[in-house]
C-alpha cells in the first residue's frame, strides 16, 4: 500500500486538495488547546488546518511523498507540523498524551483498525476527543468518488463497528449519513460516511 500512496501523492497537485475536511472544520472547536495527532494524514491538509488554529500537531502517514507535501503546505501557511513516517500497524500511540486524535478517511484492514482504535481510546487524555469520518459500505452504492474499492469493502466502517472499537469513550456525535464531497480529485460527489466525535471521560 505504501507504493500506491507514494505514487498517488507524487504528483505536484494535491490529490485531495488543500482544503481541510468539512467535518473536521465543523467539529474542531471541541478540541482543547494542546497536542493533536492526525492519523493517516496524507498530504497534510487537515494537520495544516489545525496547526493554523494554534494546535501542536503531529501528522502520521506511511507515504514519504505525502509527508513532503505536508511540509510544503505547512511552509505555505507558515505553521509547524511534526511529521512521522509510519505504517499505523507499527505505530504506537502514546497513552494519555493527546488532547485530540483525528482520523479522516483512515481506512485500514479490520484487524489493524481494531488495534489502532484501542490505542486511540487509551491515547487520549481525560477530556480528550476523537474526531473521525470514514466511508461506509453503503458508499459503494453511491455516485460519489472516494473510499475503499469494492474488493476492499471490509476497510469501510460502520457505526456499529466503531461503537464497539471505541468502547469506553462518551459519544457526543455518532451517525451514518450522506453528504457531498469536494476534496481534490479523489473525494467528489454524493457519498455515504460515518461520523464520530467521542470524548474520554476518565
Amino acid at each position: 500500500m505504501k507504493e500506491f500512496w507514494n505514487e498517488r501523492y507524487a504528483d505536484t497537485e494535491f490529490a485531495y486538495g488543500k482544503k481541510p475536511n468539512d467535518f473536521l472544520v465543523a467539529e474542531h472547536h471541541r478540541i482543547k488547546p494542546g497536542r493533536v495527532l492526525c492519523l493517516a494524514d496524507g498530504e497534510g491538509r487537515n494537520s495544516a488546518y489545525l496547526a493554523a488554529k494554534g494546535f501542536d500537531v503531529t501528522a502520521v502517514d506511511q507515504s514519504i511523498e505525502g509527508l513532503e507535501k505536508t511540509k510544503q503546505l505547512a511552509k505555505e501557511l507558515g505553521v509547524e507540523i511534526t511529521t512521522i513516517e509510519a505504517d499505523l500497524d507499527n505505530f504506537n500511540i502514546e497513552p494519555a498524551y493527546w488532547e485530540a486524535i483525528v482520523s479522516i478517511s483512515a481506512h485500514l484492514p479490520p484487524a489493524i483498525r481494531k488495534k489502532v482504535h484501542q490505542q486511540v481510546v487509551s491515547g487520549l487524555k481525560p477530556g480528550g476527543i476523537v474526531i473521525l469520518e470514514a466511508y461506509t459500505p453503503k458508499h459503494l452504492e453511491m455516485p460519489g468518488i472516494g473510499g475503499p474499492p469494492a474488493n476492499q469493502k471490509e476497510m469501510s466502517m460502520s457505526l456499529a463497528e466503531l461503537e464497539g472499537e471505541l468502547a469506553g469513550l462518551n459519544f457526543i456525535l455518532a451517525q451514518e449519513t450522506e453528504r457531498h464531497f469536494d476534496e481534490g480529485q479523489y473525494h467528489q460527489g454524493e457519498s455515504a460516511v460515518v461520523q464520530i466525535v467521542a470524548e474520554r471521560i476518565t
